[in-house]
């Protein structure tokens, strides 16, 4: 009996995971939402092979992967600065490649950046859990993260591949600049606290996931001692533990926490290519 058409891992890297844009309207059930980490970046791949925005792809991290296609399909490559082979023949990220069945798929290390998407035509056919195929690296919803000889069936495509031939794509800036909303526990740091986080600058630490970028940088001041209860939290709240260096959530960010959240950065997406070292400052409004 013919198998179904398939993706092939031959070398998973250090974290290769299914994702597409998540599985919000969760969280009273302690489900975050999860999903790509660029949700923008998964949006381009998949249009660029024809498939709706909401396909699952795979998710590459920092030292590349390497897979087989078992039949003849599109591919795009977004995100992070990488080389790309189809078998013998050079391939670009941003752009659209046609390869025949068999065709192995080499994604090199991140030579800027950290992330990138991969996508199929036809997308990556999971089981999908709570309405998402997204791989969820806290609660462990969706399939695990992927290991050499794994095999990912592939849906059928939809549409025809995007009619372009390359796409531009920035490079991660060496510092960032995030806006953040302060609260809902501001009041629990001294003035001393907000002028640090607003006025010096932090790195991003080596120990950052899918979970959190934990920064590296002055300890925040506490004015309130003693411990918090557990409280709701949201994608980009920068909570501070109990050694006061501030740690922003991101996609799979656990539902509730006990440690004060100073504020919350409006848009996390510059953090999915953010290496070990990159400096971040904040901004806010009243700053």
């Amino acid at each position: 009996m013919t198998r179904p058409p398939a993706i092939e891992v031959l070398r998973a890297g250090a974290l290769t995971t299914v994702q597409d844009l998540g599985r919000p309207g969760w969280a009273h059930l302690g489900v975050p939402r999860s999903g790509a980490l660029d949700t923008a970046a998964l949006r381009l791949a998949n249009r660029l092979v024809g498939n709706p925005e909401h396909a699952a792809g795979l998710e590459i991290t920092l030292t590349g992967c390497t897979v087989r296609l078992t039949r003849a399909t599109t591919v795009a490559v977004t995100g992070a600065e990488v080389t790309v082979h189809a078998g013998d023949r050079p391939g670009d990220t941003g752009r659209p490649l046609t390869v025949p069945a068999g065709t192995v798929l080499r994604i090199g290390p991140a030579r800027r950046g950290v992330r990138s998407w991969l996508a199929v035509a036809g997308g990556i056919d999971v089981s999908p859990v709570l309405g998402s195929r997204a791989t969820d690296t806290l609660s462990g919803l969706g399939p695990p993260r992927l290991g050499d000889g794994d095999r990912l069936p592939l849906g059928e495509p939809l549409d025809a591949p995007a009619p372009v031939d390359l796409t531009v794509c920035s490079a991660p800036p060496p510092e960032l600049h995030l806006m953040l909303s302060l609260g809902p526990r501001d009041d629990w740091f001294t003035p001393a606290a907000l002028d640090l986080l607003f006025g010096t600058a932090y790195t991003v630490s080596p120990v950052s996931n899918r979970v959190g970028a934990r920064l590296a940088g002055a300890p925040l001041p506490r004015a309130v001692a003693g411990e918090l209860p557990s409280e709701g939290i949201v994608l980009g709240a920068v909570q501070v533990p109990a050694d006061g260096q501030p740690l922003i959530f991101l996609a799979d960010h656990p539902t509730t926490g006990g440690y004060p959240v100073i504020g919350v950065v409006t848009d996390v997406t510059p953090l999915a290519q953010a290496r070990p070292g990159t400096t971040v400052r904040f901004h806010g409004p009243q700053r």
